[in-house]
């Protein structure tokens, strides 16, 4: 029997299980991504978010915000990102790029609904995320259900190296139908 590492099919299972495993897990590794952006200075932006929803039939992965947070307005001007997750157990990378669809109104109102109350205080705070405060707590934590959104992170790309006794890398496309290649590590 081979291992999942050893063929694309196995490889593609094994990403969509450790995402589907980071929704469901607050240990898992995949629980929290890196979340890459590009300023509308055209700066790179990486900050670590939670992932809330993995859909491997679309190809689909949800991540919260609150709409006053700088990456809104990178994402507006420019609607892609970038995510990055570290494995160490089985020594896994998984780099994923996105179209990322910024979603509010009924689809949010029904989300924010079935957010438990320590949750909802990460969205709506005063004054906005990275405005400046005179000391290190001058905010205030009010939720508010208009300020939460969600990213909606459509994948066109996945690329995997795993660092076994030997290295393997593996790239899968959106564009052939996730079919994947393997590439030089």
């Amino acid at each position: 029997m081979s291992e999942w590492f050893e063929t694309l099919d196995g490889t593609l299972d094994q990403i969509w299980s450790r995402l589907s495993r980071g929704v469901a897990d607050r240990r898992a590794a995949a629980r929290q991504p890196t979340f890459a952006t590009v300023s509308p200075g055209g700066w790179p932006e990486a900050r670590t978010v939670v992932l809330r929803r993995a859909d491997r039939q679309a190809a689909e992965l949800d991540i919260y915000t609150d709409i006053s947070s700088d990456k809104i307005a990178s994402l507006t001007a420019t609607p892609r990102a970038a995510l990055h997750i570290w494995e160490p157990k089985p020594r896994l990378q998984i780099r994923m790029q996105a179209d990322v669809a910024i979603h509010q109104g009924d689809e949010a109102t029904a989300i924010w609904q079935n957010l438990p109350p320590q949750a909802r205080l990460s969205y709506g705070i005063t004054p906005s995320p990275g405005d400046r405060i005179e000391t290190s707590l001058a905010y205030v934590k009010d939720p508010d259900p208009t300020q939460f959104a969600i990213l909606r992170c459509s994948l066109v790309s996945i690329d995997t190296v795993h660092l076994g006794d030997d290295h393997r890398r593996a790239a899968f496309l959106r564009a052939d139908n996730w079919a994947g290649q393997w590439r030089a590590p």
